[in-house]
């Protein structure tokens, strides 16, 4: 059986938790950030999990993560 391929896309902005869930950037952080409010920046600061739906894609991206 061969070697399966990690996605290296994925590979770059998921990590794994100990439980075994994703960890993910939040969106809407990259640009214009001029127009919002401190605050808004600071709550996409924080990582936030990937949904059940999604991490099954993931887990087939990232198969030995």
């Amino acid at each position: 059986m061969g070697k399966l391929k990690t996605r290296h896309s994925a590979k770059k902005r998921f990590r794994k938790t100990v439980n075994g869930n994703f960890i993910r950037r939040r969106a809407f952080k990259g640009h214009l950030l001029e127009k919002k409010s401190a605050k808004r920046k600071r709550a996409l600061s924080h990582h936030m999990t990937v949904s059940f739906g999604d991490s099954l894609a993931l887990r087939s991206m990232l198969p030995y993560l």
